[in-house]
């Protein structure tokens, strides 16, 4: 994982350059802005404090929300997840996913969609993200920490259906037992729910086969400030940062 933060190269532009480009003339490079909103997500800077050197920070701002709502920041995500799998031999899709939550601190601006998740002791929102076997981003929730995994997890799923063909099990921990697997059960026909948890006598962090991706997918969101805290006053942008930092991580390899 790199620590400092990298420009977009020519090599990693011409990977996703026809995704979020559509020969328009503009005054400012596409390029440069997604470029800004890469260097906003790895030092946590705020968006009127973005140097100089990259394009005004409304402009910047205005395409975080226009690919936000168009689904660009989706098709970008799922086009690179594809392209990672490829380079590493496997299928463009995954077959075995798994579901897990992080519960993590809102600024103290925030007041919408936030609540007190009692076993982390957390007030903030909770994180839920469905990875494959690479620990790559395939969806992203965010809710209120008070709210229980299993009754937000099925969202996940839902957004996966579309373009997750080859989906044949999901690995997750006790939380999902019941209102998950039901829904799993009365609404998809073929779709396999497996319970992976560490043993009841197992004390600290107990790696669980594959599950244990979800977790290092979470240690790699603290490379990027943004992350440090929920600064979003929307759950939308807080999902939105998540898929671009798997973008992200995703070119940086390449």
């Amino acid at each position: 994982m790199q620590t400092c933060y990298e420009v977009l190269t020519d090599s990693r532009w011409e990977i996703i350059k026809e995704i979020v480009s559509d020969q328009r003339k503009r005054k400012y490079n596409l390029r440069d802005v997604l470029d800004a909103q890469f260097y906003i997500l790895r030092t946590g800077t705020q968006w009127r404090n973005i140097p100089d050197t990259y394009p005004p920070w409304e402009t910047v701002y205005y395409y975080f929300r226009k690919w936000k709502k168009d689904g660009t920041i989706e098709r970008l995500n799922a086009t690179l997840n594809k392209f990672e799998r490829k380079r590493h031999g496997k299928n463009e899709t995954p077959s075995l996913l798994c579901i897990d939550s992080q519960s993590v601190k809102v600024a103290a601006f925030i007041s919408e969609d936030k609540g007190i998740d009692g076993n982390k002791l957390v007030n903030g929102r909770k994180r839920h993200i469905i990875v494959d076997t690479l620990g790559l981003i395939w969806g992203v929730v965010v809710h209120a920490a008070d709210i229980h995994d299993g009754t937000k997890a099925h969202l996940l799923v839902e957004h996966c259906l579309g373009y997750l063909d080859r989906m044949q099990k999901i690995l997750v921990d006790d939380a999902y037992k019941k209102v998950f697997y039901d829904w799993v059960y009365d609404n998809i026909v073929g779709l396999e729910v497996e319970f992976a948890s560490r043993p009841p006598s197992a004390k600290g962090f107990v790696p669980v086969k594959w599950r244990w991706v979800n977790e290092r997918t979470f240690g790699w969101l603290n490379f990027f400030r943004r992350h440090a805290k929920d600064y979003e006053k929307t759950t939308n942008s807080a999902e939105a940062w998540i898929l671009l930092t798997n973008c992200q991580i995703i070119l940086n390899r390449n």
